[in-house]
Parts: structure tokens; sequence; C-alpha cells
């Protein structure tokens, strides 16, 4: 490629042409920069000025350009000489060198004194000396040092303007060595060679990079996409910590390749010591398979494999885990733990494809011999709902979303991980279906009447083989395992019983339509008046269980309970249809007031709404309540229509909501706001006073006529500060029922927040003492590659638990419940962090213990990363409560 072009640059020199300095910029001069520019079939003859003869051109096939001071030509050596402020651009490549000589007779380029080779991907190589053919393919390199384009990473997931949207650094790698060859234009060899990702020091060159590898050889194949690493040893500043004699990683440039990946560490005391073998297969650009097999020196070998595909309208995998224990008595025998299984396993799998514009069908289900496996051997799922209520949601559905409408069908089947979770009370939902559609209603077709319309469908099926009771006050469980809530008394229509019904054994299905409408109108003085009605239809069909008995017996005694309690809760209505139709009408009204200071704006809103509905008390229709067991009365359900949670509860009688809100926007960008109003029961029975199966309504600040005060403030002076406080106070004393307060800062380097709770004992629908808690958490930017944070949570309701639970010793109101702490390094090329982290968990004997856990985590960008975790459990730490 090379040897064409400074054919025609010599035959131009032949006749004592020189170029002149740039002479990209003085095409006129002799012609030269023209002869230099074509890439000819043969060799190029030169004309002299005032020549008539013309040269037939030959064919160009590539095209090179020559930029130099000076171009010189030796006659006896036949060479070519780019001199002073050399470069030569060739098939986007770039050359640059204070002297550049081209060999005619051996056919090589030689570039020295600042030399300096771009690559057409964006690669830059660094030489005293570069000796290579004149298609730029083989050569050698003396003292290289060479690094990649630069890449792109995601360093982080930040919530932003309602969204979470990643945060991108970029990096570049190195490559140093005495000399390097370059062969066939596919493979160079490093020699006495160096990698790593981090940058050079800007102040001190010459000083270590924080971790590099170095070799003896060190081989890069781009048709492979590998980098091969002979008699390596990682150094971290420097110094030596590590040696493998050989191991290869994919180049910088790959997503994904085929190899081993970065072995894993583990150890528990059940399981023993060690650790685990990613063999990666990228068997086509769309799907692959990792196998990750696990030895473990008390329960053999685990088995891991995961199954990964990327549709051309979604994407799914399948994922595998497999054991046959050799030591199954390390685990406790059920139902503590799963010490009677010798094979256990999980089995998982999540996709989604997009079938339309806007619909889309998609599935993500767990199956495990048992609940205590993914806990015991250290194994995320994706369906975990939480890492302190443990359960596995398995679902299959098909969603659809318009404009001013959506549609979603699922289905739903629950697992629970924790000790005390029963199976047979968890419940199969067969479907949950949901529709919605808004939409306007032109007055001009509709007799004047306007406004906006909105249909809300929903149909919702479940099955369970056992009830699920709750005691309430103090907790009574069985007396074999002490692990499971028995208790079945009950006294239909007392507010003060000893038990809640929370889960139906048995069918139940019921479909619901509520549709309204509403017109707002604006008067000449400002005032916005907007009537409503709608209208809920709902009609249930129960299907009871009440054969199924329970027993759970051991040497400690035995406790029985039957589905035939149920009835006591539902009226001894084993099988029934139920049916009601609520129709309301209301009228919203607001009054907003404007004004404009020297320091921001205001607005002052007094709101007033009126809702009627006929008087129809709970005994009227089912008592099951499955979907609408949680109620808060706050400001965010002051003004709302309908204050329950769900479809199975419904307000009924004639009600009057009120209020104000304050609004001050500062000209800095702060604000500050303020809610406050109450509820009034105008006529009709009080549905929230009307005790149920789960006694909903109760002690929520709706059962009496005239409800508590409830308030919400926040405040935000700056972007630095934010404070939010949500209040609900007693009607007579204004004591604080529920308080909720939260803040935040962000004061460049240190930001955090402070989360407190403090919520009123509620016995009567299961929480016997005061709920109370505060939670701390900050990260400190020391500096900008090392950090520190911390966290903390204060159980502060423990101070009131009875003596028989926490002992003698009372642990105050500052008990703790989790704490961690950690730190760490973070830069372009490595992350690094230790964290500490001590939190209750389930020992699986119906106490808790404290878990505290030691994990280090280091990433080197490229090269790969590990994870290094130590747990430790007691029960010292926990003053001897019980749950």
């Amino acid at each position: 490629m090379f040897a064409p072009a400074l054919g025609a640059v010599l035959g131009a020199l032949r006749y004592g042409f020189l170029a002149a300095a740039r002479c990209a910029f003085l095409a006129a001069a002799l012609g030269l920069c023209v002869a230099a520019t074509l890439m000819a079939a043969g060799p190029a003859f030169a004309q002299t000025p005032g020549d008539p003869q013309t040269k037939k051109p030959a064919r160009p096939t590539d095209k090179m350009f020559v930029e130099a001071t000076e171009l010189r030509y030796d006659t006896d050596k036949d060479t070519v000489s780019a001199e002073g402020n050399a470069r030569v651009y060739y098939k986007d490549r770039v050359l640059e060198a204070d002297r550049v000589i081209y060999n005619r007779k051996t056919g090589r380029v030689y570039a020295e004194g600042n030399a300096k080779l771009t690559e057409a991907d964006g690669a830059v190589l660094h030489a005293e000396r570069f000796d290579l053919t004149d298609d730029f393919r083989d050569g050698f390199i003396e003292s290289l040092r060479a690094e990649t384009a630069e890449k792109t990473y995601v360093s982080a997931l930040v919530p932003r303007g309602g969204a979470t949207v990643p945060e991108t650094g970029s990096y570049r790698t190195y490559f140093g060595a005495s000399r390097a060859e370059r062969i066939e234009g596919d493979t160079t060899v490093f020699n006495n060679g160096s990698y790593t990702a981090c940058a050079a020091c800007k102040n001190n060159p010459d000083r270590p990079p924080l971790w590099r590898v170095r070799a003896k050889r060190i081989i890069q194949k781009n048709d492979e996409k590998m980098i091969y690493y002979e008699d390596a040893s990682l150094e971290f500043l420097g110094i030596p910590i590590a040696y493998v004699p050989f191991f290869s990683t994919p180049d910088p440039s790959v997503k994904r390749k085929s190899g081993i990946l970065s072995p894993h560490p583990v150890y528990s005391s059940n399981l023993g010591y060690g650790v685990g073998i990613p063999i990666f297969w990228a068997l086509a650009p769309d799907y692959d398979l990792t196998f990750t097999p696990t030895y473990l020196s008390k329960q053999g070998f685990l088995a891991n494999a995961e199954w990964r595909q990327r549709l051309e309208s979604g994407e799914y995998y399948i994922r595998a885990n497999g054991i046959a224990q050799q030591n199954r008595s390390y685990f406790p025998d059920p139902p503590y733990g799963a010490g009677d299984h010798t094979f256990r396993g999980s089995f998982e799998s999540k996709g989604k494809v997009y079938i339309a514009d806007q619909w889309k069908f998609g599935w993500e289900f767990t199956l495990l011999s048992d609940k205590f496996f993914l806990n015991d051997y250290h194994i995320p799922s994706q369906t975990l709902s939480s890492h302190y209520f443990s359960e596995t949601t398995s679902s299959i559905y098909l969603t659809g979303q318009g404009d001013r409408g959506y549609f979603d069908l699922h289905g739903y089947y629950f697992q629970g991980l924790s000790t005390r979770d029963y199976q047979p009370q968890q419940p199969l939902a067969h479907p949950v279906w949901d529709y919605n559609k808004t939409f306007d209603i032109d007055p001009a077709t509709s007799f004047g009447i306007g406004g906006q319309a909105e249909l809300d469908f929903n149909l919702t099926s479940l099955s369970a083989p056992s009830a699920s009771f709750q005691s309430v006050g103090t907790q009574v469980v069985d007396r074999a395992y002490g692990l499971y809530s028995i208790c079945a008394a009950y006294v239909p229509g007392q507010t003060i019983g000893s038990c809640l019904l929370r889960g139906v054994g048995g069918e139940y299905t019921r479909a619901t339509l509520d549709a309204s409408w509403k017109r707002k109108f604006i008067d000449p003085i400002g005032q916005v008046w907007t009537p409503f009605a709608f209208a809920h239809l709902n009609g249930e069909w129960l299907d009871i269980n009440a054969t199924n008995t329970y027993t759970f017996a051991s040497a400690a005694g035995i406790s029985t309970y039957s589905n035939a309690a149920q009835l006591n809760f539902l009226g001894n209505k084993d099988a029934s249809f139920f049916g009601e139709v609520i129709p309301a009408v209301g009228l919203d009204y607001r009054y907003p007031f404007f004004a404009k200071t020297s320091f921001g704006s205001m607005l002052i809103e007094p709101i007033a709404q009126i809702i009627l509905r006929p008087n129809q008390p709970i005994g009227a229709h089912s008592l099951v309540n499955l979907d609408a067991q949680s109620l808060v009365f706050d400001d965010s359900t002051l003004f709302q229509w309908n204050k329950y949670s769900g479809y199975d509860r419904f307000e009924t009688g004639a009600r009057a909501n009120y209020g104000a809100q304050f609004s001050l926007n500062f000209k800095d960008g702060g604000y500050a706001n303020i809610v406050a109003g109450q509820s009034y029961q105008i006529a009709g029975a009080n549905p929230y006073a009307i005790p149920d199966a789960a006694n909903v309504g109760l002690s929520s600040g709706l059962d009496t006529r005239l409800t508590d005060y409830v308030t919400a403030f926040s405040f935000a002076p700056n972007s630095t500060l934010s404070f939010m406080a949500k209040s609900r106070f007693d009607i007579d004393t204004l004591a604080a029922r529920r308080v909720d307060l939260v803040g935040a800062y962000n004061f460049g380097a240190w930001t955090g927040n402070v989360q407190y709770a403090n919520y009123q004992a509620q016995p009567v629908i299961g929480y016997y003492v005061r709920r109370q808690g505060l939670s701390l958490s900050s990260r400190y930017k020391i500096s900008d590659n090392y950090f520190a944070q911390g966290n903390i949570t204060f159980d502060m309701s423990r101070q009131y638990y009875p003596s028989s639970m926490i002992g003698t010793s009372n642990p105050g109101p500052f008990a703790i419940a989790a704490f961690g702490i950690g730190g760490g390094y973070q830069d372009d090329c490595t992350n690094f962090s230790v964290n500490y982290s001590s939190i209750y968990q389930d020992n699986g004997n119906g106490a808790l213990i404290r878990n505290q856990t030691v994990l280090l985590q280091l990433q080197l960008r490229t090269l790969g990363q590990a994870a290094v975790s130590q747990s430790f459990s007691n029960t010292l730490a926990l003053d001897g409560v019980k749950y």
C-alpha cells in the first residue's frame, strides 16, 4: 500500500523537485502534493514543467497523503524521506514523526523521533522507532506505549426528573513494551509488556499506575478479540501481589466473549469453603450460556446454568441451580429448615415480548425444592419481592398501554420464604385483570354536558387451601413450633376480638366496575367548581372451604386450626353470591388566591368537597376483604372519593372533605407547601367504624364522625436541603397519632437523609405496641476518588415490648435494628469497596439473630472483578428478643 504512493513521490523527485513546507497548502508548488495523493497500480512517471507529453493516469486503488517540511530522495540508498513534522495519512491511519523514511528496496517504512501512529479505530501508539511494512500491517516497534480508543461505561443509575437515568464515564486501556512486533496486521506481541486501564499520572508520568499486569509476553489477537498473558504478575502501585503463569482476557472492545469468568469464593458454616468458576459461551450474537460449577467442601458440587437470549422483539433467560447434598444434617429439620432434603435446587425464568407497539407479553417465575434453598446457598433471585419480607412472586402477564388508558392481565403465584410462612395460606391469583380508560366528552354532541369520563374495571379471582388468621393484640402462635398464628375465635360485629381473618381458604372471585364523570367550571371571580358523579358496581362469588384442618405437632405440644372457623367471620355463608350498586354525586370547590412578592409567588387555596351516596352498611354485602387491608388517612387520601386502598371495600353515606393549601415558590427555585384538612361523615353509617374480618378502618382516624386532622408540610429552600413532614392529630386531644418525617441534604461532598416514623398502637388491627423508628444514612466524598458511607436504623418500638420478650433489661429508645459502615475508592480504572453490615435475620427457629457481614469488592476495569464476603451470626446483641 505504501510503495506505490511513495513511488509517485520518487518519480517526481528524480527530476529534482522538492516539497515546500506544508505542501498540503501549496498545491501549486511543482505538483508534489498531487503526486503524493495518487496510488497507482504500477510505477508513476513524472513530467517536467512544460512537457507537452501527457500521462495516462493509472487506476487509483487507495489514496495516501504525505505532509512534511521537506521530502528528500537518496539515490544511493534508494530511500525517500519525509522530514520535519512528517505526517502520512493512509486508510484512516496517521503516522507522525520527526522523520519518516521509505526504503524502496526492502519495502519498509521507518519512523523515528516522537513517533506516533493513530489507528483507524482511534487507538494511539507512541514509540521511539517504528519499523513497518509499507502497508503498516507488520513490523517492529521499539519502546512502545499504546492507548486504545476512548470507551464509555455506565457508572451508576441515578433518579432524575422522575425517572432513573444512567450516569456514564469513559476510560482507555494502555499497553507498554520494550519491543513489540506486529504480525500480519492481526497479531501484536508485546515483549516485556504491561497492560492497564489506568491513565498515567499527569504530574508524574513515570509513577506506576494504580494497577497493571506485567508479563514476559502479551499477545493481542485482533481476529480472536483476545489478549494472552504469559509469565504474568499483577502489580498494585508497582508492587507485585499475584503471579499467574498464563491467563487470557477478551479484548477491551469485546462485550461478549466465550471463556472463563472471574472465579468467586464461597464460605459458610453450613457449606464450608468453596469456589465457583463461571464458564461463558457466546454461542451467537443473540444468545449465550453460562455454566458455573461450584465445589463446596461440606456439600459437594453445586451446578448453576443460565441461558439468555435476545429476541427480535424481546428477551428472556432461564436459570437453574441444583445440588445433591453430601451432609444435609448441617441444616435444621422442618419446619425450621430443609434438613430432610438430599436433592435441592431452583428453576427460574423471566422474559418479555413486545407483540405490538403498545402491547407486551411476559412472565417471571421461580420453582424451588424448598423455601430455604435460596438463602442457604446465597443465590440471588430476580423474583424476590423484598430482602425483609422474603417471598418469590411468579407471574404471567399481558399488558397494553395507550395514551389515556391501559389493559393489564396478570396471574400470580406467591411462595413465602421465611420460617413463619405457611404455604397453604398463600393465595393463587387466576387472574387479576385491570382495564382503565379516560376520554373527553364533547359538549356539542352531549347536550352541553361535556367534561371527562373514566372507566375502571377490575376482575380478581383467588384461591387458597387454607385460611390465614392473625391474632389481635399480643400474637398467639402454635404450641408445637412457635411459628404459626393459629387463633380462630371471633364474634362478628365486635371491635375487640382475639383474631383477624387475613386470607380466605377457598375460592373468591370479584368483578368491579367504577364509572365516573367530572367537569371543571371557573366563574368570573376565579372560583373553581367541579361537579362529578360516579357509580360503583360490584359482584362477588364466594365458595368457602370449610373442611380442611391443619395440625402442628411436636414434643412441645399440639395445635390445630380449621377452615370452618372462617364461617364465624363471614356470617356462616360458605357459598354465596353478593352484588351491589353504589351511585354517588358530588361537588369539589376551590378558590385559589395568587400573590407576587419580592421574594417569590404565593398561592392560598381553600378546598371543600361534598359526596352524596346511599347509606349501605357493611352488613348488606360480603364481609370478605382481601385487597383493601391497608388504610392510611393522610393528605394524599383526604380528597379521594373512596379512601379504601382496594376494591373489596367502598365508602357509603354522605361525607364532606375540607381543607386548604398554601404554596410559596421562591425566586431562587426553592419552595414551601402546607396542606391541612379534615373529613366529616354527614349522614349514614360510617363504614370505617364498622368492624369486618380484618377490622380495616378501625383506629384509622376515619372511624369517628368528625375525623382526625391531617397535615403535610414540605420545604426545600434550595437544592441543598429538603424536608417533608406528614402528621395525623387526634380530634380531641391533638395528640400525634401518626408522624412521618423525611429530610435530605446535599452539601456537595456530603449527602444523606434522615427518616423518622411514629405510629400509635392499633391493637384492634394487630399492632399492639407503638411503632417507632429512626433511620440515618450518609455518604461523604472525601476526594474525587475516595468515599465513606454509613447507615443506622433504630428500632424504637422495642422499649414498649413486654418483659417476657425483651427480658428485665429495657433496651431504651435507641435499640439498634441494623447498621452498616463502609468506604472505598473509585476512578476510571478501579472500583474497590469494603462494607460491614449488621441486620436482624430469621434464624429458622422463630427467633431473630444478628447477621454481621463483611463484604470486599474489587473491580479492575476490563480485567475482571471479585467479591469476598464473610458472615458472622449471634443472638447476644438482641436482648433476648423473640417474635
